[in-house]
């Protein structure tokens, strides 16, 4: 399974080279969240590899999301009248979601204070940093849901995409200044979510029903506080970093073409599944919103860590990730009506077949610079030199 090198020797060579440069000046990761990471970190064992530390954080997010499903598979289970998601799993749920993002945040601390930093471990990081945006955001909905008190399957996917696009921006900003720019949304989000969810324990689902303000409802306090983090926040804050590469002249790519083709895809992404839901027969998203979901956040996944590596390597991005086609097959099947009974294995179909392409791409990258770096994914011990 890990035997295809995806990536090029250019490639591989651009990795040799490559120097962390990160920027965090969020008031609340600086003066918060590192203290208490920096305690935390002292608490693991010297020879826990940081990768372990991430990817165990990884799967508490993929953890909360299966949970969830099995409690509330359609988005129901918070609307008035339906049996509501138990308040232990609110509980267990909350603590899993800071677990993840503490383990997020001390993996590179890990890996500073054992001297095993490498650019796979970064890799690692935030590749699954791509994938986890889509865990974090549909569970999370689960304690508004699409009921009376909720918002709409449709709403929430526009939501997803405002996540997933802040995330990507910030690796655009990598791609073009060099400087990995660090979001103040995620410390921010990561917070109030793990707050939501402790709430929602002791208070109930209930508690989100009422107004907090005049007719202003929480559902909707949810809403502007994800889309106005990205329009008074991250956008201008990307912006102006770009702009200050800009006039000092430290851009990396200088043509428009060339600085925004790592928007191609994603772009290409949102107006195929949006025009899948728009022209889907058996209202799809409606249906099966959680595995819609899924499919999008996996094929964004996948997206955002073929631009990381070219980001990190300075190669040049790829203008359309051949996920995309498949997707526009089953897309075109489902315009012409060819198989309208037939839309939700289809959905599954495409579904799995993205997923299984993803993991596979993810083995094998870190499976080949493991062995071009000459270390153990999971492990500080050096593999034998035979």
């Amino acid at each position: 399974m890990a035997g295809y090198e995806y990536v090029s020797a250019e490639q591989l060579a651009g990795f040799d080279k490559y120097k962390y440069s990160a920027v965090d000046n969020n008031p609340l990761s600086l003066y918060v969240m590192h203290p208490f990471w920096n305690t935390v970190v002292k608490i693991f064992p010297a020879w826990l590899a940081p990768n372990l530390i991430t990817f165990s954080g990884f799967l508490l997010l993929v953890f909360n999301f299966f949970l969830m499903a099995y409690f509330d598979p359609d988005f129901y289970a918070s609307a008035p009248d339906q049996e509501h998601v138990p308040s232990g799993v609110w509980i267990l749920v909350g603590l899993l979601n800071f677990m993840a993002y503490t383990l997020d945040g001390v993996d590179g601390k890990q890996a500073r204070r054992t001297q095993s930093s490498t650019p796979l471990g970064e890799l690692f990081d935030h590749g699954l940093d791509s994938w986890a945006c889509m865990f974090f955001v549909v569970t999370v909905y689960s304690t508004f849901g699409r009921g009376t008190n909720g918002v709409s399957v449709f709403v929430l996917y526009l939501l997803l995409w405002v996540v997933l696009f802040s995330f990507i921006l910030s690796h655009w900003e990598k791609y073009n200044t060099g400087i990995l720019f660090l979001p103040w949304g995620y410390d921010i989000s990561q917070v109030t979510i793990s707050f939501v969810y402790i709430v929602t324990a002791i208070m109930g689902v209930e508690v989100w029903y009422s107004p907090f303000l005049f007719n202003f409802l929480y559902r909707d306090l949810f809403v502007v506080m994800i889309i106005g983090c990205a329009i008074l926040v991250t956008i201008p804050m990307s912006l102006l970093n770009y702009y200050k590469a800009y006039k000092i002249r430290t851009l990396k790519h200088h043509s428009f073409y060339e600085a925004m083709l790592p928007f191609l895809s994603p772009v290409l992404l949102f107006i195929l599944c949006t025009t899948w839901i728009f022209q889907s027969p058996t209202e799809i998203l409606e249906a099966h919103p959680r595995l819609f979901y899924f499919m999008v956040g996996t094929a964004f996944a996948n997206i955002s860590c073929r631009l990381i590596v070219c980001q990190m390597s300075s190669t040049r991005c790829q203008p359309l990730n051949w996920l995309l086609l498949p997707l526009a097959a089953v897309v075109l099947l489902v315009m012409s009506r060819a198989l309208l009974e037939h839309e939700t294995a289809l959905l599954y179909l495409v579904t799995a077949f993205i997923t299984l392409a993803h993991v596979h791409y993810g083995v094998c990258v870190v499976s080949q610079l493991s062995k071009h770096f000459h270390i153990r994914t999971f492990s500080l011990r050096k593999p034998s030199s035979d």
